[in-house]
Formats: structure tokens, C-alpha cells, sequence
């Protein structure tokens, strides 16, 4: 698989993982508020209409998380279906249904009645691209006339249900060796303790400079390679799924899983350090550009720290000194390190900003996540970033925002009024319409497959507010925040490709 192609399945990633900050909430909140130790300790909330609404939230949001696999399938057809995304969805959710269906009829067949497989998100993810192959290649079959009626997008789910019964019987006779190495795999990768923490979160964050990072935490967060633990009578695989299984447990005593680790090293540098890392290179740019760059690094530090959402301040610096990226992996892989020792034990939906460490830290109470030992770590943490930025910034003179004369934050940039003149824009700086092959986006980024990158106009691409534009194998990411997804939608829908 080439890295435009890797590129475009970790975005697909995106589409179900973009679910889990929803249905985070409503599981943190609802069990956290229906907890037999919060209702001894606030009665106020021992009520009945207020227990019934905290209840239905907790079984509201955790019928998201009990459902991953299928929604990873239908995400991963939608993100990777060429046209027709509809169709590619329900016939995702039809083969995943008709995959597990088979293998549970295997398992009552022939093998002990305690005998269980859960291929987890890697099942979903054979089946989303077995699905978006025969979509992209068949959707518009014609069939004899006799059968005319199944020819079209209607072949799809039917030749999508048909493979979905060879797959599972695949899977059947190969996942037990499979997951039995993963656990192995992910036995080992515990035993290696605080150290292997470090490993993930410095390569977690590498990765992310290429936005690759979406294809693999995914691998730790819903299979066995996670983690494996009993909660309430079941084998739950994966550590986010293992940690939202004991969030929904009333009855889970003591700090949640171990790993947690897998999560809670983020919050330390989302909501302290880089913010930190924003102040720092404000003090070190000239104090006469410093006025005209406030609001991007203010806002930048901001957004980090309430979201987690970390790639606006990140590609200020990762172009012009990406040595100073690699210290930031470093520093936050010591992060994950850190907090491991400390036994800090919050998880979270999707990021490691301010929102999910009250939700998933303080609102569960500090027996159950150590979340206290957060803030002087965080406080070691933000002077800790503030220093490093703060020297190596001033002593090498990267050229972050406002370190040079025409250097401008890209927030201070004039841009088109209206979102239609800006996608006009960033359209003919890719090189026109007819050079553009595909757009998405994910959260910050916008991401285009291109016929000639060549065509690319950078720097108009930036006027228009891109943070960065990054180079990859057949196409551009270029970093637009939260703007990325309203371009994306806004430039498919001028090149009449919405469909």
C-alpha cells in the first residue's frame, strides 16, 4: 500500500473515531453521576428523575462503544468509497453482520461452548476494504436482463454478504494463532513497563507529523495488542474498549485498568506543555511582531488545552525545525513515562485536552485515576516545555510566527470573505480543478490527491490561512484547523463530486 493510500485510510479512521468524543460524554457523565460512591457522597443526586437521565446517558453512550467494530466498518467504507457512499455503508454494516453471524455459527458447531473469537477492529477493517473493493469495482455491474433488478449499486450488499461468509470462514481457522500472538504481543509490550509507555507516546506523536498515527493507536485501543481484562463476567479486548467497559461497571472498584497508560501520558502535554510551548516562542519572537501574532499563538494554546487538538502550534515549527518536532516526541513520549509511574490512570474518547480530563478523570473521582497527580506534573511539565522552546527557539532563531519581518502567523493573513471564494482559491492553487483527484480532511487537515503536485502553489495555499502544506506520495495535506472539513465539503461540492 502506497503512502497516499495509507494516508487515506488513517483519514477514513477519522469518521468513526470523530464518534467517540459524543458518546464519551454521555458514558463519563451518566456513569459517573449514577455511581453508587458519587451518590453517597453528593445526596443530592439520589433522585430519581435525575438517576433515570444519568442512567439512560451511560447506556446511550456505552451502546457506542459496545458497537465499535460495526461502526469501524461502515466508517471505513463510507471514508474509502469513490461514489455512492451510502450504499457502501450499508452494505459494510450488512457484511459485518453476516461476518460475526458465521463465525458464531462455526463456534456453535464445532468448538467448545465457552470458546470465543472477537477479531475486533482488524475484523471491521478486512471487511471495510473487501466492501469499498467490490464497490469501487462493481457498482455499476449490469446483470442479464432476467436479473436486471440486482445489477447497480443493489449488487453491492448482496456480493458484499456472499463474501462476508468466506471471510469469516477465513478467520475462523487463522484468528485463534492471530490473537493469541497479539495477546502474547501485548503481554510483552506490558512487561516492558513505564519504558514501553515512553515508546508508544514518542512514536504516537512521530507518526502524527504524517498523520499516521490514525492507523495505529487504533490497533491498541480495540484490540487484544491493548490489553485483555475481565469486567463484569465478560473478556473485553482492547484498552479504550476495557476502560469504557469498567466506566459502565457500577460495580468496578479501585483505579481502572493499566491500560490507561495508553492514554493518560496525553494530558500532561495537551493541556500544559504545549500551551507552554506557545508562550514560550511568543516572548522569543521581537516585541514589535509580538502584537500581530498574539491571537494565533493565544488561540493555538487554547485549542490545545480544551481539545487536545495539537497540530496548529505543532506545524508552526515542525517545517522550519523539525529537530525541535523530534524533542516534542521525546518530551511527550517521557510524558506517557511519567505518567505510567505515577499510576495515573484516566482515559479518554478521542483526545487529551481539558474536557476529557474532567470527564474521564475528575468526574470518576480520584480512587478510580489518580487524576490529582496530574497537576504538579502538569506544572514540572509547562516549565519543563516553556524552557526547552524557550532556548532553543531564541538560540537557533527558528523562524516560528513572527520570528521574522514578513514572517506572519497565518490567523493575521487576509483571507476571501465567504468560504466559496476561499475554496475558489485554494482550488486554483492546487493547480485547477482538472488536476484534482480526491479531497478529504480530518480534523485539522486538508488532504488532496493530485494528478501533478508540481501544479501545487504553496504559498497561496498559506495566504489563505494553511498553517503548513506537507508534502506526501500523489497528493498535499495542507493544515487548515478546524476549517479543513467545511473546505473539504465546500471544494467537493464545486467540483460536483458530492454524492
Amino acid at each position: 500500500m502506497n503512502f497516499k493510500k495509507f494516508s487515506k485510510l488513517g483519514q477514513a479512521f477519522m469518521l468513526p473515531i470523530s464518534i467517540l468524543p459524543v458518546a464519551g460524554l454521555l458514558l463519563g457523565i451518566g456513569g459517573a453521576l449514577s455511581n453508587t460512591n458519587t451518590i453517597a457522597q453528593f445526596p443530592a443526586l439520589n433522585n430519581q428523575v435525575l438517576q433515570t437521565i444519568f442512567t439512560i446517558m451511560s447506556t446511550a453512550g456505552n451502546a457506542v462503544f459496545a458497537n465499535i467494530a460495526l461502526i469501524f466498518a461502515i466508517g471505513v467504507a463510507v471514508g474509502l468509497a469513490e461514489a455512492d457512499k451510502g450504499t457502501a455503508g450499508l452494505s459494510a454494516a450488512v457484511s459485518y453482520l453476516v461476518f460475526t453471524a458465521t463465525i458464531s455459527g462455526y463456534l456453535q458447531l464445532f468448538a467448545a461452548k465457552d470458546a470465543k473469537i472477537d477479531t475486533g477492529v482488524l475484523g471491521a477493517l478486512v471487511i471495510g476494504l473487501v466492501v469499498v473493493y467490490l464497490h469501487n469495482h462493481y457498482r455499476k455491474i449490469e446483470l442479464p436482463s432476467f436479473l436486471g433488478f440486482f445489477g447497480g449499486p443493489r449488487f453491492i450488499p448482496i456480493v458484499s454478504a456472499f463474501a462476508a461468509i468466506f471471510i469469516a470462514s477465513a478467520f475462523y481457522l487463522i484468528w485463534p494463532p492471530i490473537q493469541g500472538g497479539l495477546v502474547v504481543l501485548g503481554q510483552k509490550i506490558a512487561a516492558m513497563g513505564s519504558i514501553g509507555s515512553f515508546f508508544y507516546g514518542f512514536f504516537l506523536r512521530l507518526t502524527g507529523a504524517l498523520g499516521l498515527h490514525h492507523t495505529i493507536y487504533p490497533m491498541f485501543w480495540y484490540t487484544s495488542l491493548g490489553g485483555s481484562e475481565q469486567v463484569a463476567g465478560q473478556t473485553i479486548q482492547g484498552a479504550q474498549n476495557i476502560f469504557f467497559a469498567q466506566l459502565a461497571d457500577p460495580n468496578h472498584t479501585g483505579l481502572f485498568t493499566y491500560g490507561t497508560r495508553f492514554f493518560a501520558g496525553r494530558f500532561a502535554t495537551m493541556i500544559f506543555g504545549l500551551p507552554a510551548a506557545c508562550l514560550a516562542m511568543y516572548h522569543s519572537i521581537p516585541k514589535s511582531n509580538r502584537k500581530k501574532n498574539a491571537s494565533f499563538y493565544s488561540s493555538s494554546a487554547l485549542t490545545s488545552l480544551l481539545t487536545g487538538i495539537t497540530e496548529p502550534i505543532e506545524f508552526s515549527f515542525l517545517f522550519v525545525a523539525p529537530w525541535l518536532y523530534v524533542i516534542h516526541a521525546f518530551l511527550d513520549g517521557l510524558s506517557f513515562f511519567a505518567a505510567d509511574l505515577l499510576s495515573i490512570r484516566i482515559g479518554n474518547s478521542f483526545s487529551g485536552g481539558l474536557i476529557d480530563f474532567l470527564i474521564f478523570g475528575v468526574f470518576q473521582g480520584n480512587s478510580h485515576t489518580n487524576w490529582l497527580l496530574v497537576l504538579p506534573l502538569g506544572a514540572a511539565w509547562f516549565a519543563l516545555y516553556y524552557f526547552v522552546f524557550k532556548f532553543f527557539v531564541t538560540k537557533f532563531k527558528v523562524a516560528v510566527p513572527g520570528m521574522l519581518a514578513d514572517n506572519v502567523a497565518p490567523s493575521e493573513i487576509s483571507k476571501k470573505s465567504n468560504l466559496y471564494d476561499q475554496a475558489q482559491e485554494i482550488i486554483t492553487a492546487l493547480g485547477s480543478a482538472d488536476n484534482i483527484e480526491d479531497v478529504t480532511a480530518c480534523a485539522t487537515r486538508l488532504r488532496v490527491s493530485l494528478k501533478d503536485s508540481k501544479l501545487v502553489k504553496q504559498d497561496q495555499l498559506k495566504q489563505i490561512g494553511a498553517t503548513a502544506v506537507l508534502d506526501v506520495q500523489g497528493g498535499i495535506q495542507a493544515i487548515y484547523g478546524s476549517k479543513a472539513i467545511l473546505y473539504s465539503q465546500e471544494i467537493n461540492q464545486i467540483l460536483g463530486r458530492e454524492e
